[in-house]
């Protein structure tokens, strides 16, 4: 790629991050509000995913027909990946997330699943035998200690089922970061519209068979009208567009990059769950918010970037 293309692709990747980033926390807020009239995780997912999976089909079926034209269609190897990663990356990590979400406030279920960068990193070292440099140590060092800082803050305004939660949020983002991890090659070669399209489209199933499994599907129908609403936001806003401007980031700048992008979130749902929701925000859960920042940005300055794809991914997701 020239110098002027490759340039243009990483401003296009920032912005779609950001906004992936923005609209992605936004999803806690939704899933807060519909609690409220009396569903609970397991019910709010399948809704989530129910609602988006029109959405994903019709790009599933563009980006099918896009890849059939340049000769990239999925082999079976493929296949059994995508599933892995659907499982992975969307039903696991949602699941844990939304499960978390009753018993953490949001702004501490967004500062854990910030932890991304992180993970990514320490999956970079473990998995993919990179090294890291002591500011990374001091980077992971310092963002886990804000994180423990906010939580035994939360222990004490909240109570003891903070850590309940907390470990599931925990679990989703490790959950979310293997599959940034492991998509690099998937992206490479079938772009990412069709990697997240099918993958979407295989967590939604997954979903659906854990509902039909765990409670009758009549408990899906009644509900009020406003659950249903939020739902489709959810799966409009907080899930078909950020995932897609999540994966397509990624294709440009790399999974640890992309991941770095994380840091919005956060900082909009310290205010957005006090306004919105009423939670309660102190001095030492803003400390411990900053710490978070602080250590993440370390690992966003320049050769931070812990599983980087091949320049050459950003040829295949550009269209």
């Amino acid at each position: 790629m020239s110098p002027a293309s490759s340039s243009a692709a990483r401003r296009t990747g920032v912005a779609l991050a950001a906004s992936g980033a923005i609209l992605f926390s936004a999803k806690a807020i939704l899933a807060k509000l519909q609690y409220r009239y009396g569903v609970d995780s397991l019910q709010v997912l399948a809704l989530r995913m129910a609602f988006s999976l029109p959405l994903f089909a019709a790009l599933g079926v563009r980006e099918h027909g896009r890849a059939r034209a340049r000769g990239a269609l999925p082999t079976r190897r493929d296949w059994g990946l995508i599933v892995v990663l659907g499982v992975l990356g969307y039903y696991l990590s949602s699941l844990l997330d939304f499960w978390g979400l009753e018993y953490v406030p949001v702004s501490l279920e967004r500062l854990i699943l910030f932890l991304n960068p992180t993970i990514v990193l320490l999956i970079g070292l473990f998995a993919f035998k990179r090294r890291v440099a002591a500011r990374e140590w001091t980077a992971l060092a310092v963002s886990y200690a804000g994180v423990v800082l906010v939580m035994v803050e939360n222990l004490r305004v909240e109570g003891d089922h903070v850590l309940l939660g907390s470990a599931l949020v925990l679990g989703a983002a490790v959950s979310y970061a293997l599959y940034l991890a492991m998509s690099g090659e998937l992206i490479k070669r079938l772009g990412s519209l069709q990697l997240v399209a099918w993958a979407m489209i295989v967590s939604t199933a997954a979903v659906l068979i854990h509902y039909l499994i765990a409670r009758p599907p009549s408990a899906l129908f009644g509900l009020p009208w406003q659950v249903y609403a939020l739902a489709a936001a959810n799966a409009v806003f907080c899930t078909f567009l950020p995932v897609t401007f999540t994966m397509a980031a990624v294709g440009r700048l790399g999974a640890g990059t992309a991941a770095q992008f994380s840091v919005i979130g956060p900082v909009s749902l310290v205010f957005l769950g006090a306004w919105v929701l009423g939670e309660k925000i102190t001095a030492i859960q803003l400390v411990g918010t900053a710490v978070v920042l602080g250590g993440v940005w370390l690992l966003s300055r320049p050769g931070a970037n812990s599983v980087p794809l091949p320049a050459s991914a950003t040829d295949k997701t550009s269209g």
